[in-house]
């Protein structure tokens, strides 16, 4: 990553990963298909969208190479509304993030993680018109622990 942060000063612009795959590959997993179906359609398409287009750049998740994004976050004393789809391929980090919060620790009351059944990750972007964004519930949990 160090050669390439090089490269890009050098260049004077940032060498990107690109963004989703276009055109779809037949066997490209769900997730990709997920991505493509919001990115790549009216439903998500934006010409400055680096999803939608050329992608990040390649050295910018460096800083979170040796960042223990999880270590204090039991001790959060805010409330947190985690909300993630079952059906998301990272559904796992919500469920990590939920736990480890709530660990060994005295500031539960105001955590949830919210799972909406069969829910992909750009699901909850916009409803994706598969599963109903539960709005009623987000706001009751806004209004109880926002005072």
């Amino acid at each position: 990553m160090c050669a390439q942060r090089i490269e890009d000063i050098k260049n004077g612009e940032y060498k990107t990963g690109g963004g989703v795959v276009d055109p779809l590959p037949d066997d490209a997993p769900y997730f990709v298909k997920d991505y493509y179906d919001y990115y790549k359609t009216k439903r998500g398409y934006h010409p400055r969208s680096l999803n939608s287009n050329a992608g990040w750049n390649v050295t910018g998740c460096e800083s979170f190479i040796n960042q223990p994004i999880l270590q204090y976050s039991n001790e959060i004393r805010s409330a947190v509304l985690i909300i993630h789809g079952d059906a998301a391929h990272s559904y796992y980090f919500g469920k990590d993030a939920y736990n480890n919060m709530i660990k060994d620790s005295k500031y539960t009351d105001n955590k949830r993680l919210m799972t909406i059944p069969g829910a992909t990750h750009t699901d909850l972007y916009d409803g994706g018109g598969k599963n109903a964004i539960p709005f009623d519930e987000i706001q009751a949990f806004f209004e109880k622990n926002m005072e």
